[in-house]
């Protein structure tokens, strides 16, 4: 029995949903995007809910069915809200700034680091260079394209300099002792 399989996704007022076969179409304010479902899973909307169904109890299709509503689940709330993934810069002279709609990033190398932005993805620049947002409606983009920034500078354990997520703590270690 899958808990979150058998769970429905709820559909708000402002979003439409088209199911063609196995492929799936979430079209809301923020925009639009589109996935195709294992054949081994059955998505049908029932009023203003989407179920997913499996035809068995293996494990594949057990899996498969929690993932797929979870899928579903994230596109029916990033069209509908969007994501957004923030991230902290800590560090001397490290910094951001926006160049059109580039990401331009300061990191004590010898070189900017410039990032463009990947398709219904925005980034947002606050508190001097020192906070990066990244906005998007694709749950797994937003994810993945924070990941990359964060990594171009991680965040070390003696000072904590460098790109943290805004939610990530970092454990500090002593430095040498004296004498």
């Amino acid at each position: 029995m899958s808990r979150i399989g058998n769970l429905p996704v709820s559909i708000p007022a402002k979003v439409t949903v088209t199911i063609d076969g196995q492929n799936i179409k979430v079209k809301g304010p923020k925009g639009e995007l589109e996935m195709d479902v294992h054949p081994r899973i059955k998505v049908e909307q029932e009023e203003s809910n989407l179920v997913c169904k499996r035809p068995n109890d293996e494990k594949q299709s057990k899996a498969l069915h929690g993932l797929t509503r979870a899928l579903v689940a994230n596109m029916v709330t990033g069209v509908s809200d969007g994501f957004r993934r923030s991230l902290i810069i800590e560090g001397v002279g490290y910094t951001s700034e926006m160049r059109g709609k580039d990401l331009v990033l300061k990191l004590g190398y010898s070189h900017e680091i410039v990032m463009p932005a990947p398709p219904d993805t925005a980034f947002v620049v606050e508190d001097r260079g020192r906070l990066i947002h990244v906005d998007g409606i694709d749950k797994q983009v937003v994810g993945e394209t924070a990941a990359l920034i964060r990594k171009k500078r991680p965040p070390e354990p003696y000072l904590g300099k460098g790109v943290r997520y805004s939610d990530e703590r970092i454990l500090r270690k002593a430095g040498k002792s004296g004498k």
